[in-house]
């Protein structure tokens, strides 16, 4: 059976019969967990253990864990700091700053790896204009030369734990004062004008970068759809113009920023159409099941090919993890980075 582009949902810390049947269906190529999915380490483990034993090839399992206010598991996890902390590093001293982007990134990525989450959507690229309350923090800077060091140093980290990157939310969601969880945010700048949000993906695709999240954004001065929906955004502007070959992901569909497309099904067959190969469908089972039931399609074979090259490397479980060197290192970086305090600008 072969990895459908719906990325789901569970509802809680152990998966039910229809968990199972919904994962087992075709369509279905990943699933997604939250902080509700969480109890315990162990018990964390032992779901995800029973999500990829539910069919063959086993299905891709991802979480948003940036660090910050985005980390969905807490309890037994290092606590990362906001990438805008990772920033502050750099501009304290340029290498140190670098090396903590690298440190964090391993850490996530090999903690997650321990109890066999595959990826997670970091790192976060859009840049800091000081104007999106749902970026905020989330951003590691202004300047899209540090944003693009900062993220290629997390990328490389993330790849020696055994995880591929994934940038967000591309083309950038930094500028625009709407959270696209609720509203379809506008942003009304030319291409030539987005030009310093599209530098980090730039040096990320030259470094390798295996997987994109689309956001929920309009720019109506480029297309009348928003990026997600948009082929001029996934396949010109990505694909060919940044010569992206990795697997694109929409961002969640039950966004309020989506709902410019229609019905969730509607949605989905949009995204596909504009050439999303993930579409991730989450807190909403009914959703779910409609778009199971009206999406159709045969698979795209380069699809399957992106999608195959996100399952994670095998890697030390936990208390392996615990004794190594480097995770010592990483944890008392991490450490000295939340003791430090943050660097203040004069206005």
């Amino acid at each position: 059976m072969t990895l459908g582009p719906l990325m789901v949902d569970v509802p809680g810390t152990s998966l039910t019969d229809e968990d199972r049947r919904v994962l087992s269906h075709p369509l279905v190529g990943s699933a997604i967990l939250f902080t509700r999915n969480f109890e315990s380490v162990l018990q964390l483990e032992a779901l995800v253990t029973e999500i990829h034993a539910v069919r063959k090839p086993p299905l891709l399992v991802a979480v948003d864990h940036e660090g910050g206010r985005v980390q969905r598991f807490r309890t037994g996890f290092t606590e990362l700091p906001p990438q805008r902390a990772i920033g502050h590093a750099y501009d304290l001293d340029p290498d140190a700053g670098r090396r903590l982007a690298w440190q964090c990134g391993w850490l996530l990525a090999a903690e997650l790896r321990a109890v066999g989450v595959d990826m997670s959507f970091a790192p976060c690229v859009d840049l800091d204009y000081g104007v999106s309350e749902v970026i905020g923090d989330r951003a590691y800077h202004r300047d899209p030369e540090i944003v693009g060091r900062l993220a290629i140093a997390s990328l490389q980290g993330m790849r020696s734990a055994g995880m591929v990157a994934t940038a967000k939310h591309f083309p950038g969601h930094g500028a625009v004062v709407a959270d696209s969880h609720k509203a379809l945010p506008v942003d009304r700048r030319s291409l030539g004008e987005l030009a310093d949000d599209l530098l980090p993906y730039r040096r990320l695709i030259a470094n390798g970068l295996a997987s994109v999240m689309v956001a929920h954004v309009l720019f109506p001065e480029i297309d009348d759809a928003p990026a997600g929906f948009s082929r001029r955004w996934i396949q010109q502007e990505l694909r060919w113009n940044l010569g992206f070959t990795g697997a694109v992901f929409s961002d969640d569909l039950s966004m309020g920023g989506a709902a410019f497309a229609g019905s969730v099904p509607e949605r989905a067959r949009r995204a596909l159409a504009a050439g999303c190969d993930v579409l991730p469908v989450c807190n909403d089972r009914d959703a779910v099941l409609a778009v199971l039931d009206e999406l159709a399609g045969e698979s795209d074979p380069l699809s399957q090919v992106r999608l195959a090259r996100l399952h994670g490397r095998p890697g030390p479980g936990r208390l392996e993890l615990h004794q190594t060197p480097r995770w010592l290192e990483c944890r008392a970086a991490v450490d000295r980075c939340r003791d430090t305090p943050q660097l203040q600008l004069d206005a």
